[in-house]
């Protein structure tokens, strides 16, 4: 009996070590494949583009709507089979340091956009950009095949987290491809707004500096949203609990969607349109977080936001709340509502 004991041992030993062994010596084709999705989430420069880039290069957004070229784009002009990363990373840390015409492989976004303002970015960030971008597939618009095939007269291919739009693989007129509409045409007028937001933001900071883009937002951001809701029929408007301008602040309800968008964020979920569906109407809500240019007036006092700003912020806005946040945090909600037969 001891006997067999020893040897039964010995075998779960023998058969446990082959494992090991096996696991240890997968090939790293094998292993990406079941680990690519965690690979993605942790990469910090897929969070880097997610809340600094997609101020302006943002995936969701409509074809008209977009204030620059999204990233895929990007990626396909200059990426061909013989580009190394190394050449790929110099050309994109050239770029961002010090955009100028010549340097550009985009005419036809340079001619629609203009050229990118410049962003201080530290090289290690821009590396890290860069290394996602070369590395991984791209989040690419709807549109973008279309628009491509138009442009240069050949469609792109399609893998894995390209040309993938909300609601894939859900019947027709189920309950929740309904639901997944529904956030697609608010998000979209979301993104319209912040598009033109964004866009008028940067000229007033490269105009006048941050202290000018806090003036414009005093004097415009509300008229411009109200302006992009009456062209659309609907209600368009930005609300948080820690308001700048007292006609921002949340309500009840708001104030517990805020919550839910600030627990998803910070765990790294992917986050999607909510949909409160109503009688006539549909609202859909979706957070407004954080990246670096939000900071010069939105972060932490006397730190990011210089004290001349303070000043601008303590004149024209008393009650300032919109103040000691980071990067990639939610601020606050898109709230748009819009009738259901649209």
């Amino acid at each position: 009996m001891k006997n067999l004991s020893f040897l039964t041992i010995l075998l779960i030993t023998l058969v446990s070590c082959k494992e090991a062994k096996k696991a240890e010596s997968k090939p790293l084709e094998t292993t990406a494949e079941s680990s690519s999705a965690d690979q993605v989430k942790i990469h910090p420069g897929k969070k880097i583009i997610e809340t600094e880039c997609y101020l302006c290069h943002n995936p969701k957004a409509s074809e008209v709507s977009m204030i620059a070229p999204p990233m895929v784009a990007i990626k396909k002009h200059y990426i061909d089979s013989t580009t190394t990363k190394e050449q790929f990373t110099k050309a994109i840390v050239g770029w961002i340091n010090d955009p100028q015409e010549e340097k550009s492989k985009m005419p036809g976004a340079l001619s629609r956009f203009g050229i990118m303002p410049y962003q201080p970015y530290p090289e290690e960030t821009i590396n890290l950009i860069a290394e996602y971008m070369y590395d991984y597939e791209i989040a690419q618009p709807e549109w973008f095949d279309e628009h491509f095939q138009r442009e240069h007269g050949r469609r792109m291919g399609k893998g894995k987290g390209m040309g993938k739009g909300m609601g894939n693989g859900m019947g027709p007129g189920s309950k929740h491809r309904v639901q997944a509409d529904y956030g697609d045409i608010g998000l979209g007028y979301a993104l319209a707004t912040k598009a033109a937001l964004g866009k008028n933001l940067m000229k007033a900071i490269q105009e006048k500096g941050t202290d000018g883009a806090v003036e414009f937002c005093n004097l415009r951001a509300i008229e411009l949203t109200d302006s992009i809701s009456v062209m659309n029929n609907a209600q368009i408007k930005r609300v948080s609990d820690k308001p700048r301008n007292p006609l921002n602040k949340a309500n009840k309800a708001e104030l517990g969607y805020i919550a839910t968008f600030k627990e998803q964020v910070a765990a790294g979920i992917e986050v999607d349109p909510l949909v409160v569906p109503g009688n006539e109407e549909v609202t859909v809500y979706y957070p407004i977080t954080t990246n670096a240019m939000c900071l010069q007036c939105h972060g932490k006092p006397n730190e990011q936001v210089k004290p001349s700003t303070l000043a601008t912020l303590s004149k024209l806005y008393p009650e300032d709340k919109a103040v000691g946040y980071n990067v990639n945090e939610v601020r606050g909600i898109w709230s748009v509502v819009f009738d259901k037969n649209k």
